[in-house]
């Protein structure tokens, strides 16, 4: 059964409307011969029923709807299925094909110039893992970083605001309630934020600084138990970053002894 939990997540759906999203899901090649009053003849709930659902997940009618949720429920189906198309996506080229070269070099020089203040770096669940990867990395390049999960009090943030120069949150779906809260709390601290979300559009990349959007190839796979691509680009993607991070460094202070040569320019190979 396809996990919808992400899907309805602050939607306040009745027992009803639920009802109705998971038999369009289960039936999904076939609600269009049925038509609205199909659909709510077979879950014996009403026309009304369904369009308030339509209405709730901001879709703008039930022909919308059906179109919007058929590439979701196609891709999990699609990657229970070993194919060979799910190797091609770790090509580096696909980082470039939802993010520019500037985003990248923003980041690099965001991050470079962060001296004395605090990286402030929030993720939950699966997240977390890389969100740890991320606050290591920082810290080898010298960098005063600040990390925390969804087990943390909420005063590990609020308590070092006027310490943090720069936030930097991971959610895959972007929706993630904890870590809105800290995207929206940055924003009325005039705290700049960096995200890294799926490629769909999403609450946190419509408050955040500087959006990476990575490839998800199964997006109502919230339980991570799927192969997916978004966790493997998201590494590809950070390993990106501090490679952008060290040009900004030999330009900014020139070559030190024993650093490796990183004068080859990245924007041109993208």
């Amino acid at each position: 059964m396809i996990d919808i939990s992400k899907l309805i997540e602050d939607k306040n759906l009745s027992e009803s409307e639920e009802a109705v999203l998971h038999y369009m899901i289960d039936h999904i090649d076939e609600v269009m011969k049925m038509g609205v009053r199909g659909v709510a003849k077979n879950t014996f709930t009403s026309t009304s029923t369904i369009m308030r659902l339509t209405k709730k997940l901001g879709y703008s009618g039930f022909v919308d709807m059906h179109y919007k949720l058929l590439p979701l429920v196609k891709n999990v189906e699609i990657s229970s299925i070993v194919n060979e198309e799910f190797i091609n996506y770790f090509h580096s080229n696909s980082i470039f094909q939802y993010n520019s070269y500037t985003q990248l070099r923003d980041f690099a020089k965001l991050l470079y110039d962060m001296k004395s203040s605090f990286i402030f770096i929030y993720a939950t669940g699966f997240s977390a893992i890389a969100a740890e990867y991320l606050y290591k990395k920082f810290l080898v390049l010298g960098k005063k970083c600040i990390l925390a999960s969804g087990m943390d009090s909420v005063g590990v943030f609020e308590n070092n605001l006027d310490e943090i120069g720069l936030m930097v949150v991971i959610s895959k779906s972007g929706e993630t309630k904890l870590v809105l809260d800290k995207v929206k709390t940055a924003k009325e601290n005039q705290i700049k934020t960096i995200s890294f979300t799926s490629e769909n559009t999403n609450s946190v990349n419509e408050l955040a600084d500087i959006c990476f959007r990575i490839n998800d190839n199964n997006k109502l796979d919230d339980r991570n138990m799927m192969p997916n691509t978004f966790f493997p680009q998201l590494f590809m993607l950070i390993e990106t970053i501090v490679y952008e991070y060290h040009k900004v460094v030999l330009v900014s202070e020139g070559p030190k002894k024993k650093e490796p040569d990183l004068s080859d320019s990245f924007e041109a190979n993208v």
